[in-house]
């Protein structure tokens, strides 16, 4: 009795000894790992298992670079660039299935309508540095792979849309994303208006400043097609404050009469015609209404003060509906007052 009782405590030692490597090891791989908090891994181009494995470990990410090495191999695979998130205490097997399925975490950036370089460039401030950005504003390259080669920035040549963008992404390809997605959405649309298609494209980015109104867009871009025709300064105060940001000063605020007298080439109070790049992204009933201005005998409009615009063929007329703007802030005023 005491014989066979010794032997089923060997028999249950051996077995125990047996299945401490596989515990271990289902342990290792299925148990919870070392991150305290989530985490954010980047995987950039041409990063190699081994290389990944480290900084997996050096970043607390796992405790094991030799054991993701050994699975990554097994498993052959194929790493795919891209920001990878890890919740805390994730296990080895959970970091390892999410880059195995190149579960790319994105984030949505949108480009409005409407939006200037000083604008793309605070939205796209997470994965294109500053100084970076200006450089590859001013790029021929990317501005002839939006099909216009002469343009001088990429204002206006970046297409209203929001992107699925991730940091291990290259400036460039960043910036390249927003000219193909103008190339192919945005610079067809162009063709067949009253003006070339840059000036179109321009003159588009005028009207979408003034108005955010597609009915009052076609009147708008009469009035400068008009006012063009005839040699008249297209006097637009959003391209008076263009030139205040061009020239360095960045206070978004209503234009001053500093801003009225600036001598700039940007500035239509102070030289005559189109300034010479759009001054900012227009919407696709802007570029509409710039295609096909309505034509009439309005030369002046002034905003109602109720999100509108009064419009008159005179500059006595207009005059006259800039007292009735006056009024009508001044109404506005006291009813805030009371």
């Amino acid at each position: 009795m005491a014989r066979s009782s010794i032997s089923l405590r060997f028999f249950l030692a051996t077995l125990i000894l047996a299945a401490a490597p596989a515990a271990g090891g289902w342990w290792a791989w299925k148990g919870q790992g070392p991150l305290r908090q989530d985490a954010t891994v980047l995987v950039k181009r041409g990063t190699s298992i081994n290389q990944m494995a480290d900084q997996l470990e050096r970043d607390g990410v796992i405790r094991s670079a030799s054991l993701f090495k050994l699975w990554a191999r097994a498993r052959k695979l194929q790493l795919i660039r891209g920001e990878y998130t890890f919740t805390s205490r994730a296990s080895l097997s959970d970091v390892a299935g999410k880059l195995r399925r190149a579960e790319i975490h994105y984030t949505a950036v949108s480009i409005p309508e409407g939006a200037h370089a000083w604008a793309v460039q605070k939205r796209l401030k997470d994965f294109v540095p500053e100084e970076v950005f200006w450089t590859l504003w001013k790029s021929p390259r990317l501005a002839r792979t939006a099909g216009f080669e002469d343009a001088e920035s990429l204002e206006g040549l970046v297409a209203p849309a929001t992107y699925k963008l991730h940091r291990a992404l290259e400036p460039e390809e960043i910036m390249l994303m927003l000219v193909e997605a103008f190339r192919n959405q945005v610079r067809p649309k162009l063709e067949g208006g009253a003006l070339p298609p840059y000036e179109t494209l321009v003159l588009a980015s005028l009207v979408e400043k003034e108005t955010k109104l597609p009915e009052e867009q076609p009147r708008v871009a009469g009035v400068y097609l008009k006012r063009l025709k005839i040699g008249m300064r297209l006097q637009c105060d959003p391209t008076s404050l263009y030139a205040r940001w061009i020239a360095g000063d960045l206070r978004f605020t209503a234009p001053t009469p500093e801003d009225i007298r600036r001598s700039s080439r940007f500035n239509t109070y102070a030289v005559k015609g189109l300034p010479p790049t759009p001054i900012a992204v227009p919407s696709p009933s802007a570029i509409e209404a710039a295609k096909a201005p309505l034509s009439g005998k309005d030369l002046y409009f002034v905003a109602t003060g109720q999100g509108g615009h009064n419009f008159a063929p005179s500059l006595r007329d207009h005059n006259r509906n800039v007292g009735l703007y006056r009024k009508e802030l001044a109404r506005q005023r006291k009813s805030a007052r009371g």
